[in-house]
């Protein structure tokens, strides 16, 4: 508002330079697009991210499989690592020798992860596709709809940075229309300038 308002006192004063109405016109059509373009951009992006990650989910949720797993043997611990983050997410899993059955009827057997507690004889719950093959857990709904909005508030940053960087390439390019303009009129203004007698 205050940069509309600047605008608008600059209409007819004498001290006002063209380039100081063009900083102020590019301040303002940035702002609008920022207001009005960015926005949109976010919900187009997200809309189309939320629909293409819905049929996604559609897609694996018809491919993929609950099934139950029964733990055959538990593996010992890995050796124990120093790093944290290593030690924390072996802490989380057990590593467990298991056996299922696929959805057409095969019979599979391999090293999972499960819970720490796990016991020989134990069920837990595994996704596979229609072969028996282990895949991950299909994306639901809630997930897919959080993926769209990032993309959509990703995509309006993205559209804002990209308006305020052309406005900053404007500005920065009048600024040196601005200095060119006053190196001519300092030298227009010759040896004379400072003296006394200059303008008799």
């Amino acid at each position: 508002m205050r940069m509309i308002w600047g605008l608008w006192r600059w209409r007819r004063n004498p001290l006002r330079r063209k380039t100081d109405v063009l900083e102020a016109c590019a301040a303002l059509i940035a702002a609008a697009l920022i207001l009005l373009v960015a926005p949109a951009v976010g919900w187009t992006s997200g809309s189309l991210a939320h629909g293409a990650l819905v049929k996604a989910a559609q897609k694996q949720r018809a491919e993929r499989h609950p099934l139950s797993a029964t733990v055959v043997k538990v593996l010992p611990h890995p050796p124990i690592d120093s790093d944290p983050e290593t030690a924390s997410a072996r802490d989380a899993h057990r590593r467990v020798l298991a056996r299922w059955t696929g959805p057409d009827g095969s019979r599979h057997e391999g090293t999972l992860g499960a819970h720490p507690g796990a016991d020989p004889g134990e069920r837990f719950r595994i996704w596979t596709d229609d072969h028996g093959r282990l895949v991950g857990r299909p994306l639901d709904t809630a997930t897919a709809t959080t993926h769209a909005v990032l993309a959509g508030i990703g995509a309006a940053g993205v559209t804002t940075a990209l308006v305020d960087g052309a406005r900053r390439l404007v500005v920065w390019r009048l600024m040196r229309r601005r200095y060119t303009q006053w190196d001519i009129a300092w030298e227009r203004a010759g040896q004379d300038w400072g003296r006394a007698d200059a303008d008799s």
